[in-house]
């Protein structure tokens, strides 16, 4: 039996989701490379609760903590995650890959297509953890517009190019 649980995020669970952004992604710094890029900057409420409020967004609970949330957005046929993150207290339990299957479930229910994100194809906890959950990189970015230029907004911002990648989990 599981010690945690997860449910879908509720506006009032956007004003927690911003710390555990933050926790989780100081643990980049032990990358020598990302080590000097400013990833402390997190989706802000009133940018989550927009996202709540269009009913696909995940938060996991240990206890009556909240452990980890999943922001994702509706894009036509495929359902776009934003951010996923785990508290570090919290990691190694499975919470991450049951928010991105809980999120791939009510997307299948709903009639998307795919769900898709933009992650760091080398960092053991992004590119090859969604692999793992079956998530394949997205090599021919001309037909995903919409993803190539999420990856044009990253390199913008600063996120080294040949590490950050587009991947897409087909839905059957």
């Amino acid at each position: 039996m599981s010690d945690w649980s997860l449910r879908l995020a509720r506006p009032e669970d956007a004003e927690v989701m911003p710390s555990i952004e933050r926790a989780a992604s100081a643990l980049f710094a032990s990358d020598p490379q990302l080590a000097e890029l400013d990833l402390s900057e997190s989706l802000k409420p009133d940018r989550l609760r927009r996202l709540i409020r269009k009913g696909h967004c995940l938060v996991s609970h240990v206890e009556s903590e909240a452990a980890g949330f999943l922001a994702c957005e509706p894009f036509g046929r495929e359902l776009h995650i934003w951010e996923m993150d785990v508290h570090p207290r919290f990691q190694r339990r499975g919470i991450g890959a049951g928010l991105v299957r809980a999120c791939a479930i009510d997307a299948r229910n709903s009639g998307f297509k795919a769900v898709t994100l933009t992650t760091f194809r080398d960092v053991e906890w992004n590119g090859p953890f969604y692999t793992r959950i079956g998530f394949e990189e997205v090599t021919a970015l001309d037909a995903h517009p919409r993803l190539a230029g999420e990856l044009a907004v990253e390199a913008d911002q600063g996120l080294p190019v040949e590490r950050r990648c587009a991947m897409i989990l087909f839905l059957d």
